[in-house]
């Protein structure tokens, strides 16, 4: 008798493994390629290239110094880590020890993941403010612990601590906050964040906070952290990334802040998955640190023209209605459609992809509050965006 060998695979599977998955933001892409001609509002990916001054940091390292393609030492290159520590101290007021509180780490991602498996485990839940970044919650399910939902306020996508505060229980071990926020692209006021910091400290449930888009703020405002807080930082694991703010993606770049001893037993999660940050990458990082500072303005401030640019030509289409992001680099369209027209979110990008052209990421991925929107990002040109949105004009006017 034969056996079905996927079968047999599945039954064989560890449950962690099952219960996560690919994300919509990889899958809608997928289906794309199978469409052609498809122009992308899905990934969010500035389009800036590497800064020349880093590439050339990054070549004269090579040529020169025989380290530069070796192991760093496992917790990071000590002038990294005394850069983001300075950097630290600068923007958030948070005096790092360079050496006994700050790690370099295989993006935020890595550093997100070594803070999970450090402090989660089975029958530990984690609550995650939603619509909610998709890998927080498949992290939170790798580490088998269990994610609750604290609904962001939909009319602006502001935080809620009284639904932060309604979500805690007993075995509530961590909260999980973004701000600038993905997806929605919100930064949330200092008098909530406040709010959940004395709620954490109150029931001792420690805090994650992921600053990956901190530095992406418009209008003039700056994003509060939680890391700023003095009185938090004894729950507190902060998580920063280059790959945002100095166009570093593809470099797989960032750092974590944790009081040592936390901090101690995180490395040991990191040594085991990646023993080092990449050392070319982390000259990358360091490059990017210390060098001038005036092409990651200008950056800056093209995200900034291109979050107005996409603004205005949402507001010129009926069928889709927005709330204008102050941070990041996303916005959440919601779909106002003939009824029928789609049953979900999913079904609404997957027919942009083969209808319109256009690869915009389904709501529903990012939580129920998702549902009924697409998840826009404005990190691509502006011919980019004008394509993608006259694509999107015309497909909704046919409809």
């Amino acid at each position: 008798m034969s056996t079905d060998p996927v079968c047999e695979l599945e039954a064989r599977l560890s449950r962690r493994v099952k219960q996560i998955k690919i994300s919509a933001t990889k899958e809608m892409p997928m289906i794309a390629a199978q469409v052609g001609g498809c122009v992308s509002l899905g990934q969010g990916i500035p389009s800036f290239k590497t800064p020349e001054h880093v590439v050339e940091a990054v070549a004269k390292a090579l040529r020169e110094d025989a380290s530069a393609g070796k192991y760093s030492l496992q917790p990071g290159m000590p002038a990294l880590r005394r850069a983001a520590a300075e950097l630290l101290h600068r923007e958030k007021g948070l005096s790092a020890d360079a050496e006994r509180e700050v790690a370099i780490t295989v993006g935020g991602m890595e550093g997100l993941l070594c803070a999970m498996l450090t402090l989660i485990g089975p029958g530990d839940e984690v609550i995650v403010p939603e619509p909610f970044y998709p890998s927080h919650v498949e992290q939170v399910l790798m580490a088998e612990g269990t994610p609750v939902f604290a609904p962001l306020r939909r009319e602006d996508w502001s935080l809620d601590p009284e639904a932060v505060a309604a979500a805690i229980t007993p075995r509530t071990k961590a909260i999980i906050i973004s701000s600038p926020h993905n997806p929605t692209g919100a930064v949330w006021a200092k008098a909530d964040l406040l709010q959940v910091a004395e709620l954490a400290q109150r029931h001792n449930i420690f805090i994650i906070c992921d600053d990956t888009y901190d530095a992406l703020t418009y209008d003039g405002e700056a994003a509060f952290s939680l890391c700023s807080e003095p009185s938090l930082r004894h729950l507190l694991v902060g998580v920063f990334s280059f790959s945002k703010r100095f166009a570093l993606t593809g470099w797989r770049v960032g750092f974590v802040w944790a009081r040592e001893p936390l901090l101690n037993q995180m490395l040991k999660i990191h040594d085991a998955a990646a023993i080092c940050a990449p050392t070319p990458a982390q000259v990358a990082a360091l490059a990017s640190l210390n060098g001038p500072q005036d092409v990651f303005r200008a950056m800056h401030a093209e995200l900034e023209k291109r979050r107005n640019l996409i603004c205005a030509r949402l507001s010129g289409m009926d069928s889709f209605r927005h709330v204008r992001p102050k941070g990041a680099f996303y916005v959440m369209a919601k779909a106002d459609l003939p009824a029928g027209a789609v049953p979900d979110s999913r079904a609404l990008a997957i027919r942009l992809i083969r209808e319109a052209k256009v690869i915009t990421i389904p709501g529903g991925a990012f939580g129920p509050g998702g549902e009924g929107h697409v998840r826009l990002s404005f990190g691509g040109d502006e011919a980019e965006i004008n394509e993608a949105c006259d694509r999107l004009a015309a497909w909704s006017a046919a409809l």
